[in-house]
């Protein structure tokens, strides 16, 4: 049989393929009707002469019939039974030619065996599975021209002609095992393999606590974390924090569970929430948060304010509260002087110690914390304090009638309408007010007299009274009337026609004074503090009187002012400051230009300063200073 018999031998009978590659035996069994029509020691179905009965000779024989195979529309995978062996005597296993194994991927995803080799130069490409129990079947074939895959993956298989990737799409728990990948080409065979695992999700993570609670230092707890998934990894945390084995605490786990145990537990144990955390390469599970109850405490009692005043106000918003760690929570009993009292709660209120009808006197006061879980109960110190009526309803009295500054005399009066009021002091405008010849105060601070009123006695006077519980003030304002005094105008005595004109008159009066204005003796219609003219002209010119007058002192007070308005551009306005200061840095720089330059002229060029000549001091007052006479020659 030839090679262009072989090669192109359609039988509707089926054929082995054999790849010789090196020095092998290979059998090729090409049936019609079951009987065997030849053998080859080193291709397809070809008798080769002796001298290609070894060495890469045959192995390119192969290849040559390989790809006259291919053209011809032999598909190998359409024979049947499919063998497509492979002899690698004197071949080498591709070291690296697949990444490191195992390659998981979850049930039901996809999956791609990629090959560390970019772009490789191939004859053939051929994947091949095995699930360690059957025998290993041909997943692909590929060459430059085309893909062949085998009916139970096409569908499923998506294979990239160019580095011959393969992607396993739709996972199926039977697709876990080991595949290889053997690269054919003229310099010779590379194969490697790598084990993919299927992987079920990781799901359904559950805490199960026995017992459902527990008493502290007293209980065993067990805690089983069961979950659904692969190749499973467990994990504890109390809140964030790890879970670790100690002398308490021990840890065990299977394939899908584990066992938390804790001996005496204790309340920080489980303090929570508790997660129980499953994964594996691919995925993390979590379960739901989880807490235990464990009961315990009372705790040391705290009561607050652990440091009390001697005094309290019986208005005050005072209360004692009881905090004790515990769980369940503590019940409170109050306690005065030892003696049971008919409150319960962690909280004792003032109003409850005044319905008692006790607080009067220098009492002790304590709370009892019990636990009923735990039988404990627990005793807070002991706090102690008089409850006191506060200062309330503080008010100052003043004179109502107008007050004027020289003829008037002002009486005020601090009083409160409870509380006993123990000191008495009087400010003015936030500092203390004095005793002084006009300011005489009773003997017990409660009221002063002001004879007579003066302008400075304006403004605000508080009283302070004070007992061992409570401060309260009052305050008073107080409007002695004066003025006006003494007017004065300030502004432009001269003016340009045209320019702004503004002058202003300044009496101080309580209250303010009423400003009436006259030009030159005439009444004008300006009644503000300020006169101002827009633009003035020559009309302007003249004596203006600013009146003030106080309507309820009944004074005035008048000031006259002389404005002179000129045409314009006959106003010397003098050089502005911008202008001073740019004459001042022009002659600094004048001045610093010179001294350079003759420094330059006496060390560079000596012969530019000559002729020099010597002065002298005359006495001649009109030419002060003279000639010598003398030159100087230059040498050059």
């Amino acid at each position: 049989m030839d090679q262009k018999q072989t090669s192109h031998h359609t039988n509707d009978a089926y054929a082995c393929v054999c790849v010789c590659v090196g020095v092998c035996e290979c059998v090729l069994q090409y049936k019609t009707g079951g009987v065997c029509l030849g053998v080859c020691s080193y291709s397809l179905g070809v008798s080769l002469p002796p001298h290609a009965a070894a060495g890469p000779a045959a192995h390119f024989s192969s290849l040559r019939l390989l790809e006259t195979l291919e053209p011809s529309g032999m598909d190998p995978f359409a024979f049947k039974p499919l063998v497509f062996l492979l002899c690698f005597i004197g071949c080498c296993t591709g070291q690296g030619l697949l990444p490191q194994g195992p390659l998981d991927a979850i049930l039901g995803s996809n999956a791609t065996l990629r090959t560390l080799v970019d772009s490789p130069s191939f004859a053939f490409i051929t994947w091949t599975f095995n699930d360690g129990v059957n025998k290993a079947i041909n997943i692909v074939t590929l060459s430059p021209s085309s893909v062949n895959v085998a009916k139970p993956y096409q569908g499923r298989v998506v294979v990239n002609q160019t580095n011959g990737f393969v992607t396993l799409m739709s996972l199926k728990a039977e697709d876990s095992g080991d595949y290889t990948i053997n690269i054919i080409s003229d310099a010779g065979t590379l194969t490697d393999d790598i084990q993919l695992r299927v992987l079920y999700p990781v799901s359904d993570v559950v805490i199960t606590p026995n017992p459902p609670e527990a008493v502290e230092y007293n209980s065993t707890v067990v805690l089983n974390c069961s979950a659904k998934g692969s190749f499973l990894m467990f994990s504890w945390t109390n809140g964030t924090t790890a879970i670790v084995a100690n002398s308490r605490i021990t840890l065990k786990q299977d394939k899908t569970s584990s066992v938390l145990t804790i001996t005496g537990v204790l309340r920080t144990d489980l303090l929570g929430p508790i997660y129980c955390t499953a994964r594996n390469n691919l995925q993390t599970a979590q379960s739901a948060p989880f807490n235990l109850t464990v009961y315990y405490g009372p705790d040391p009692v705290t009561i607050i304010p652990q440091v009390v005043q001697p005094f309290i106000r019986s208005d005050a918003n005072f209360t004692l509260s009881c905090s004790a760690v515990s769980s369940p929570p503590a019940t409170f009993t109050w306690y005065h002087s030892q003696q049971i009292m008919g409150v319960s709660g962690p909280v004792l209120s003032l109003q409850a110690i005044k319905d008692s009808g006790i607080g009067a006197q220098l009492d002790n006061y304590t709370c009892l914390a019990s636990n009923a879980k735990t039988l404990r109960a627990v005793s807070s110190p002991v706090v102690s304090f008089i409850v006191m009526d506060p200062i309330s309803g503080v008010r100052i009295t003043g004179p109502t009638a107008t007050l004027i500054a020289g003829n008037s005399t002002a009486n005020l009066s601090c009083q409160a309408t409870a509380g006993t009021v123990k000191t008495t002091t009087w400010h003015k405008d936030g500092k203390p007010l004095l005793a002084s010849s006009r300011v005489v105060f009773s003997q017990d601070m409660s009221s002063l007299m002001i004879n007579p009123l003066q302008k400075e006695d304006n403004g605000e006077y508080k009283c302070h009274l004070e007992n061992p519980v409570s401060t309260e003030k009052a305050s008073y304002r107080m409007v002695v009337n004066f003025g006006p005094e003494p007017a004065q105008v300030t502004g432009d005595k001269q003016v340009e026609e045209n320019r702004r004109a503004v002058f202003t008159c300044a009496a101080p009066s309580i209250p303010p004074a009423n400003f009436t204005w006259k030009l030159n003796g005439t009444l004008t219609n300006v009644t503000t503090e300020k006169y101002v003219i827009e633009k003035a002209d020559l009309t302007n010119s003249g004596t203006y009187t600013c009146e003030a007058y106080n309507p309820v002192t009944g004074k005035s007070t008048t000031s006259s002012f002389n404005l002179e308005v000129k045409k314009e551009g006959t106003l010397d306005h003098g050089l502005s400051d911008g202008a001073i200061a740019g004459i001042a840095i022009g002659v600094l720089v004048a001045i610093g230009a010179a001294i350079a330059l003759t420094v330059y002229c006496r060390q560079k060029v000596p012969h530019c300063c000559q002729p020099c000549r010597k002065l002298t001091r005359s006495d001649d007052p009109e030419t002060p200073w003279r000639s010598s006479g003398v030159s100087i020659e230059s040498p050059y």
